[in-house]
C-alpha cells in the first residue's frame, strides 16, 4: 500500500498523503517529503522534552521497544522522545499549514485502512467539496462515505491496491518498487 502512494508519486498525480501512521513506511517507500504530512509524527528523529537536545533516533526506539525504558537526555537528564504526537499533545504546524488548501483544492480523496476515528485527521475527508470523488479502501465502511461520488473498494489494502493497479497497466511498476524497497 505504501508503494502505492510512491508509484502516485513518481506519476507526478499525488498532491499529499495525510497518515496518522507513525511506522514511516511512505518514506522508506519513497514518497517524497513535500508530498507528505505525518499528522503524529515518526520515529526518524528524537529529542529531549526538557531542553529540546537532539538523540539518536534509533537509541531511543530501541529503548523504548526493545528495553521498555524511557531514555533520558545525556545533556539535561530530562526525557526523551521520538517526534511523535502523544494523545493531547498539538500536531505538527505542518498539517494545519497545509490542510485548508489540499481540501480545496483536490478532485480526488483516497482513504485507505482506517476507522475514521481519530479526528481532525478522520474529518478530511468531509472537508472536501461535496462534487470530489472520495475512493475508500478498506475493509469496512467507515466515516460518512456512502454518497453518489464516493466509491467503496472492500477488502484488504494491499490486494486492492495491487487490482487497482493491474487494471491501470501498473503491475510491474508497483511489483518493481515493492520489491526495491523490500530489498533496503
Amino acid at each position: 500500500t505504501h508503494c502505492f502512494f510512491s508509484l502516485l508519486n513518481k506519476k507526478g498525480i499525488l498532491h499529499r498523503i495525510y497518515t496518522q501512521n507513525i511506522d514511516g513506511l511512505e518514506a522508506v517507500a519513497g514518497v517524497d517529503p513535500d508530498k507528505l504530512v505525518e499528522c503524529h509524527g515518526h520515529f526518524r528523529k528524537a529529542s529531549c522534552a526538557t531542553c529540546g537536545m537532539g538523540y539518536e533516533a534509533d537509541d531511543c526506539k530501541s529503548s523504548m521497544l526493545d528495553k521498555g525504558v524511557a531514555p533520558t537526555c545525556n545533556s539535561c537528564g530530562g526525557l526523551v522522545k521520538p517526534s511523535i504526537v502523544f494523545f493531547g499533545e498539538v500536531m505538527p504546524a505542518r498539517f494545519s499549514e497545509l490542510v485548508h488548501f489540499d481540501v480545496a483544492s483536490c478532485d480526488l480523496v483516497i482513504v485507505l485502512g482506517t476507522s475514521l476515528l481519530v479526528a481532525p485527521v478522520a474529518n478530511i475527508p468531509d472537508w472536501v467539496k461535496s462534487n470530489t470523488h472520495r475512493l475508500l479502501i478498506n475493509r469496512e465502511m467507515v466515516g460518512s462515505f456512502g454518497g453518489q461520488t464516493d466509491v467503496f473498494l472492500e477488502g484488504d489494502c494491499d490486494e486492492s491496491v495491487r487490482k487497482l493497479c493491474q487494471l491501470a497497466g501498473w503491475e510491474e511498476e508497483i511489483e518493481n518498487l515493492y520489491s526495491d524497497t523490500h530489498s533496503k
